[in-house]
């Protein structure tokens, strides 16, 4: 099967303005190439991009895309599979100045290079789920990542169903996404409190989900009809897909689980 059809992933791998005092505190400027277990997290997301058949082109996101992929991490930007794109102003802006051109045909996978537990199950799980929306949005039920890690701290998103926590995996399929990544974009401060997403589609959605009297999957429905278009959440059943690398204590985390995986894989 030639790359017709198939995702574009783009994968963003830079720094939020003033720096990042994570990757600051590892010695790097950005934290996709922090190494955890032993490796750069940017080269574990990679090969799990590059592993999932659906997924035709790989296109890294960043100020300075070489700078991210110089050194050891050469043959990420000499793979046949990767492209690199600089970054503008803003994630959203970015990701809009590229999406649906040649170097990232539609439908459009977005992740993150700080996410290196993530596995090719997990984006296939994904995929699957994306279904006829236009716009979807991976995430991980609370009661699921809890129970094998109990002690983790996450953000939770919390609606009648349950809380939930972002997986880093969002699905465009076309460009009827636009009004999404102009929200993305005025919206960026307020991405990890519900209420205060919810309050740019109008008081009553706001006041439901404040109350906790809609469900996750209404509520992202409901905001897809104000922008004009199908929205909807894919729910990952893995723990690991909900945990991503933001402060130290999820990189202490992480670097056990890893290096579990890894001998498991060995």
């Amino acid at each position: 099967m030639d790359d017709k059809g198939k995702w574009t992933a783009i994968l963003l791998a830079g720094s939020r303005p003033g720096g990042d005092p994570f990757a600051q505190a590892h010695g790097e400027r950005y934290k996709a190439r922090v190494e955890i277990a032993g490796e750069a997290m940017i080269a574990r997301v990679v090969r799990t991009l590059a592993a999932v058949d659906r997924i035709g082109r790989i296109l890294i996101l960043s100020q300075e895309p070489d700078a991210v992929v110089a050194g050891d991490l050469a043959w990420i930007g000499d793979h046949p599979k990767i492209g690199l794109h600089a970054s503008g102003a803003g994630i959203s802006h970015s990701i809009a100045s590229v999406a649906g051109t040649p170097d990232a045909p539609w439908p459009v996978l977005i992740t993150t290079a700080d996410h290196p537990l993530l596995r090719p199950s997990d984006v296939e799980s994904f995929l699957d789920g994306v279904a006829d929306a236009d716009v979807a949005v991976a995430m991980v039920p609370q009661h699921v990542l809890l129970a094998a890690y109990p002690e983790n701290k996450r953000t939770w998103l919390r609606f009648q169903d349950g809380g939930f926590t972002g997986a880093n995996l969002f699905a465009l399929t076309s460009d009827r996404v636009a009004p999404a990544l102009e929200l993305w974009a005025s919206a960026e401060k307020d991405r990890k409190v519900a209420g205060k997403l919810m309050m740019r589609f109008g008081p009553c959605l706001a006041i439901r989900a404040l109350t906790r009297t809609i469900s996750l999957g209404d509520a992202l429905a409901a905001a897809g009809r104000r922008l004009g278009l199908r929205a909807k959440p894919v729910l990952l059943d893995r723990a690991e897909a909900g945990i991503d690398v933001d402060k130290p204590s999820d990189y202490e985390l992480v670097s056990q689980i890893l290096r579990r995986l890894d001998r498991k894989e060995q």
